[in-house]
């Protein structure tokens, strides 16, 4: 599989995103999220989710699944 290419659409119009991995990282965080359930089947709960003083980290996106049961997505893009 060759190199994963991300691209926004505007007006039917697909423009091919460029740049550092955190922005890229982040707009495709965002578009999981907002397509969650049509993508894969999750519905979506949180962004950047605390998981508290003891973890004293962040779940990127959590989710849920048709069982309830908990899906956390965590985005790392990384280029060569």
């Amino acid at each position: 599989m060759g190199d994963v290419k991300l691209f926004k659409l505007n007006n039917e119009i697909a423009y091919e995103l460029y740049g550092e991995s955190v922005a890229i990282e982040k707009s495709l965080q965002t578009v999981i999220e907002n397509n969650s359930e049509n993508l894969l089947g999750i519905s979506f709960l949180a962004s950047e989710y605390s998981t508290g003083k003891k973890h004293a980290g962040r779940i990127d996106t959590l989710s849920i699944d048709e069982n309830y049961s908990p899906v956390i997505l965590e985005m790392n893009l990384q280029f060569k």
